[in-house]
């Protein structure tokens, strides 16, 4: 089973050019694409869920051209955009019943089997029968994956799943994830650090329709090590740290003084001391544009 995509590029009638000649080439598990808002992660994903064309480019999964063949791949695919609707006053197992007759799926013990083992899966089986539209974010969340479940798909694109769950529904939710990329190729979208470093071992940096990084958030940290370097400062000097030096990141400590992380290939001064490469650096240094 494998995902590949060749020189996919794509500009949007505004002049946006939201894809830049990408390259990816994806097999069986979870793939971790992290970028900013805007970076071109959701006009990736639609266009592998064949919700748009490219204007140039190819995309084959498992032997199926996508482009020129979107039916078959759509019996293969489980979509999950960042909002989708729910009907109001519908159970979650009506619903749920609802969809797998749109899908084809003749009713009986077989269909009821499949409907009690997703909503077991998602974490859903005790509010089967109250309406979808009174869930709460994250449950809305994994209904969405129960429904994308229901013809087995063997690609799976969620995109942007975990934005404004609470920690515990986020948990749920990257556990559900987590299970069912054993079988299919997974492919999460976020703009999250924590998600992809808590979820996947592969995963590719994005921005601006281009993919800058590709490999492990443990590879993407080692070829850190040596390099990131942390000092504590004053909200004054703040200023001139940043004309001098590369600042990954800064932040306010408790006593308001300022947490400065620095790209340095050596110590940048003597008020700088070496820290442990975290996937936030690599993140915020590709965005920069310097190599890792």
């Amino acid at each position: 089973m494998e995902l590949k995509i060749l020189g996919l590029s794509k500009t949007y009638p505004n002049g946006v050019k939201a894809l830049d000649q990408v390259d990816l080439t994806l097999g069986k598990g979870m793939f971790g694409l992290l970028g900013p808002n805007g970076a071109g992660k959701s006009s990736l994903m639609r266009t592998i869920a064949t919700l748009q064309y490219p204007d140039q480019g190819e995309i084959e999964f498992d032997g199926i051209n996508i482009l020129t063949e979107p039916l078959k791949l759509r019996n293969a695919l489980g979509y999950l955009p960042q909002d989708f609707g729910v009907y109001p006053g519908i159970s979650a197992e009506e619903l749920l019943s609802y969809f797998a007759n749109l899908k084809g799926m003749s009713s009986g013990p077989e269909r009821q089997k499949l409907l009690d083992y997703i909503l077991d899966v998602t974490n859903l089986t005790e509010v089967r029968k109250r309406a979808v539209s009174t869930f709460s974010g994250g449950m809305k969340q994994r209904f969405g994956i129960a429904q994308l479940l229901l013809n087995d798909p063997k690609l799976i694109i969620v995109d942007e799943p975990t934005a404004g769950l609470d920690p515990a529904e986020r948990k749920r939710f990257l556990n559900i994830l987590r299970e069912i990329s054993q079988n299919s190729i997974v492919i999460f979208s976020t703009h999250i650090v924590d998600d992809v470093k808590e979820l996947c071992n592969d995963m590719g940096i994005m921005n601006a329709g281009r993919i800058l990084f590709r490999g492990s958030p443990a590879s993407a940290t080692t070829n850190l090590n040596g390099k990131v370097w942390q000092c504590n400062t004053s909200r004054t000097e703040l200023a001139d740290i940043e004309q001098r030096y590369k600042v990954i990141s800064s932040g306010y400590n408790e006593d308001e003084t300022v947490k400065v992380r620095v790209y340095s290939e050596q110590q940048p001064s003597h008020v700088f001391n070496e820290v442990k490469p975290e996937l936030e650096d690599a993140y915020f240094i590709k965005l920069n544009g310097l190599d890792l």
